[in-house]
């Protein structure tokens, strides 16, 4: 009798359970273990697409650049062509036809097709690319009806052990639905995006489900499959997608009719709590995000933030490392102003940042096309908001390099997309029109100067 007494007084406490914790509560019964992921996947299959992605590339033999060699075996100097595709997958966000995928799977390409999941093709333009969080957004072409869409979830609301969906086009054999766990959450050291916060699950994700949907049981999008951790290729258990809530960032964006992504920009320069600094600070745990510089006439100068300065928590959620916090942060909308808690001497302070995008006046961005090292390089002069997308100093000045054609010969010599040009030559280059001089001079030998990652390098290539 008191077994049977105790099993009624667990039923009763397993289906008191969802009051207690949000209607997460383990099987009741033996029938409960029967049932069934289908109704959410047959709500959700038609609003996750296929992406076929396809740019042209010349087909290079390394000794068809030896005039000699196309001299002597009469071999023409004209490559053929050869078209080169990826694969992924994507969610359908606006019942127009707007889908949102990563940029790595559309990334340079000359063509990109959407196929539904009843197996009509589309042909999709890009709307917006924002490399910073590897999320694209595209548009299908002639459309005249309304498409299945995927609601966002709150990912803040996400929790570890969370049972969770993951659809997609993995290896192209098809639309294919897995299912795991919420293995992690706010994984920060991953080194996918700039953004460094990622779901981590165990749903088996593989090549070709980047893209595609994470879903909860409620059928609603918590986020954007988009790398695994494997050695062999294949779905080792642990994947990682972009939450839903900068996916929304993204999105809301797109349907604005924005070429780029806002976001607030706070204007300090953050660094991770070491244990060594957290016991000279006295902290019983190294967390947080320590103000290791204020630019003059920021948010956060004019919110009072001040060297030395720890942050601990943004709208009233914790941040344990300066990823987290530029996560939350960049997350947050424009206007109005965001509660930061900071401990400043041991003492607790309340701070409020106003929500604005960073300056960008005199980026005045050029690609170098003459025949120089630089062939090839986009540079721009470092404004605010340059200084914030490429993770600079605030306080540099000078001309960066912000992106590199590919086979240019500015890649080919090594330049990096973050490089800030000093000189050229011994002339001092402050602005793109000095750099866009330097290279139209001809020269046997380019003796050139820049800092990458903090440090001075010089360089000497010959013409």
């Amino acid at each position: 009798m008191m077994a049977v007494r105790f099993f009624t007084a667990l039923l009763v406490l397993l289906v008191a359970a969802p009051a207690m914790s949000q209607d997460r509560r383990v099987p009741a019964s033996a029938a409960e273990l029967k049932l069934s992921y289908a109704p959410i996947v047959q709500r959700v299959q038609p609003a996750v697409v296929n992406v076929y992605a396809a740019k042209v590339v010349q087909n290079r033999n390394p000794l068809l650049d030896d005039p000699i060699f196309r001299r002597f075996f009469g071999v023409p100097g004209q490559q053929p062509e050869q078209m080169q595709r990826s694969l992924g997958s994507g969610v359908m966000v606006d019942p127009s036809g707007l889908v949102v995928t990563n940029v790595h799977v559309i990334d340079g390409a000359d063509e990109v097709k959407v196929s539904l999941a009843d197996k009509r093709e589309f042909e999709a333009e890009i709307v917006l690319k924002d490399p910073r969080t590897d999320l694209a957004v595209l548009r299908l072409k002639g459309v005249h009806e309304k498409f299945p869409t995927l609601d966002f979830a709150n990912s803040d609301e996400l929790l570890v052990g969370d049972v969770v969906l993951a659809i997609g086009n993995p290896f192209g054999v098809g639309q294919t639905v897995t299912h795991g766990i919420i293995s992690a959450l706010a994984r920060t050291q991953v080194g996918i995006t700039d953004y460094q916060f990622f779901i981590q699950t165990d749903a088996a994700i593989n090549p070709g489900n980047s893209g595609g949907a994470l879903v909860d049981m409620t059928g609603k999008l918590a986020g954007i499959n988009t790398a695994i951790f494997s050695r062999s290729g294949g779905s080792q258990g642990i994947g990682f997608a972009i939450p839903a809530n900068m996916v929304r960032v993204v999105v809301a964006s797109a349907k604005g009719g924005g070429k780029a992504v806002k976001r607030p920009w706070l204007g300090a320069r953050l660094q991770a709590v070491t244990p060594e600094i957290a016991e000279t600070l006295g902290l019983k745990l190294p967390s947080g995000a320590l103000v290791a510089g204020v630019v003059a006439d920021s948010p956060a100068a004019r919110a009072g933030l001040k060297l030395s300065d720890l942050i601990v928590a943004i709208d009233g959620q914790a941040v344990d490392d300066p990823n987290a916090f530029d996560y939350r942060f960049a997350t947050r909308p424009l206007g109005g102003a965001a509660q930061i808690d900071v401990q400043r001497a041991g003492r607790a302070v309340k701070l409020m940042v106003p929500l604005e995008t960073a300056p960008d006046t005199g980026r005045n961005e050029i690609v170098l096309t003459t025949r120089s090292p630089f062939q090839g390089a986009k540079v721009a002069n470092i404004s605010p908001a340059v200084a914030d997308e490429l993770h600079l100093d605030a306080d540099s000045e000078g001309v960066v390099v912000t992106d590199l054609a590919d086979g240019g010969t500015a890649a080919k010599v090594g330049f990096q997309k973050g490089d800030i040009i000093m000189a050229v030559n011994n002339q001092k280059i402050l602005k793109t029109s000095d750099i866009e001089k330097a290279t139209r001079e001809s020269s046997r030998v380019w003796r050139i100067t820049l800092v990458r990652g903090g440090q001075q390098i010089n360089v000497t290539l010959g013409g």
